[in-house]
């Protein structure tokens, strides 16, 4: 089965939803950071709701706090934007 968008389409979804939730692109060379980006970025390849997510980008806000429930990855998009360089907690 093919997928029905173009990966650079799925990588500009990962992107702009982890620019959404604040998230810093370049903490993903921080140690503690780093294996939570990979990991996120490894859901993504076999992400289901590439459609769903297309259209939330669409119309949510260009800023949200919190990833949308749908998202197989929300969970390590939430620790990343916890966990973000500077974030006082």
């Amino acid at each position: 089965m093919s997928d029905p968008l173009p990966r650079d389409h799925c990588e500009t979804h990962i992107w702009d939803m982890m620019l959404r939730l604040g998230i810093e692109p370049g903490a993903s060379v921080l140690p503690p950071l780093g294996l939570r980006y990979a990991v996120a970025f490894h859901l993504r390849e076999g992400c289901t709701c590439k459609q769903a997510c297309g259209a939330w980008l669409a119309r949510a806000p260009t800023e949200v706090n919190f990833p949308p429930r749908f998202c197989p990855g929300a969970d390590i998009l939430f620790e990343l934007q916890f966990d973000q360089p500077g974030l006082l907690h």
